[in-house]
């Protein structure tokens, strides 16, 4: 099984990246994660153009993925417009789209004290209208910048519990066998 990290933050070192590794270090065997390392190259989504190659290899690797793992920053108290746009980018064509009944959770990491939860209920909106299969829960990880080991887990053992909790929702909500099927 592969779920897809989605990075809403283009920085290489970013909280949110940090953020993804702490859950793919507590994947279950035969499940992992892979990131979408192409984000900053998608262009700005205009619909008289039809999808330059970023595009079309973002919406490859969101099909190819069982799920979607998506971790973003929050600016001025909302989504980062790259990924916003890539979200635009990936609901074309409607309804029928790569994200159409894809499981996908969302967390969040900031600097501040509010982890990012108004950027990461945006985006549970905006996925939920796109099609996608949300899970409904929140990781708001503040003062990110305290937040993590030299090595990338998260220190606080309760913030470790609710983001294995999360990825174990957005795991069962993958179908299998028989249910992919119908």
């Amino acid at each position: 099984m592969v779920v897809l990290g989605l990075c809403g933050s283009l920085r290489r070192g970013s909280y949110n990246r940090r953020l993804l590794g702490a859950a793919a270090a507590g994947l279950p065997a035969g499940v992992a994660l892979e990131m979408f390392e192409g984000l900053a190259e998608v262009p700005p989504y205009n619909e008289d153009h039809a999808a330059p190659a970023p595009v079309r290899v973002l919406r490859a690797a969101i099909t190819a993925a069982d799920a979607v793992l998506v971790a973003t920053p929050e600016y001025n108290g909302s989504v980062p417009g790259q990924l916003k746009n890539a979200l635009d980018w990936a609901s074309r064509p409607f309804p029928d789209n790569a994200l159409r009944a894809k499981p996908v959770a969302v967390v969040g990491a900031s600097t501040g004290l509010f982890g990012a939860v108004w950027a990461q209920a945006e985006l549970r909106k905006v996925l939920g209208t796109i099609g996608a299969d949300v899970v409904d829960q929140e990781l708001p990880v503040g003062q990110a910048h305290d937040a993590f080991t030299a090595d990338g887990a998260l220190i606080d053992p309760d913030l470790r519990s609710v983001l294995a909790d999360i990825v174990g929702q957005l795991l069962r909500k993958v179908p299998t066998g028989a249910e992919q099927l119908t």
